[in-house]
């Protein structure tokens, strides 16, 4: 099931893999205050995304947006890849249920990595800020960037891809 918490909390339970110390080195660089990767997320323009490689097969999404309410949101899954999400600024929610669940919505895109499914109910809703981290594996059917509030917010974030072992 997902690891969901502070950046401390979830660095002491992933797996001691190479993947996940690319990961962590990354994201420990991006939430330093002052970093170049910090000024390199601040400068993305709203409604904008860069690719990051960071080396065997490890790559990070840095991407800015505005938070969307739930029913604009979409749930999906990997099948190569872990998403390792976390929260530079602003404020999002993020749902998620267990793949067993859920039935998908179409066939999987293989060349995105990418499960569609529909809307859900049942699923475990959690508030994240800045420094916060959310780590999907493959069961684990994700929604995120919705709005925590009324009113739409603006969120820099970033998505490390770290493939299955």
């Amino acid at each position: 099931m997902a690891i969901l918490g502070s950046f401390a909390t979830v660095r002491s339970q992933v797996p001691a893999t190479p993947g996940f110390a690319a990961a962590l080195a990354y994201v420990d660089v991006l939430l330093a205050p002052g970093s170049a990767g910090r000024a390199r997320l601040a400068a993305l323009a709203p409604g904008t995304s860069a690719r990051l490689e960071l080396g065997g097969g490890v790559f990070a999404m840095e991407q800015a947006y505005f938070s969307k309410p739930r029913a604009e949101g979409f749930f999906e899954s990997h099948r190569r890849h872990i998403d390792v999400q976390v929260v530079v600024e602003g404020e999002e929610v993020m749902e998620v249920i267990d793949a067993s669940r859920i039935a998908p919505a179409g066939p999987f895109q293989e060349e995105r990595d990418f499960q569609a499914y529909p809307p859900a109910t049942g699923t475990l809703v959690a508030r994240f800020g800045p420094g916060d981290v959310a780590v999907y594996f493959p069961a684990d059917v994700h929604q995120p960037g919705l709005r925590a509030g009324d009113a739409p917010v603006l969120v820099r974030k970033t998505v490390v891809k770290v493939p299955v072992a």
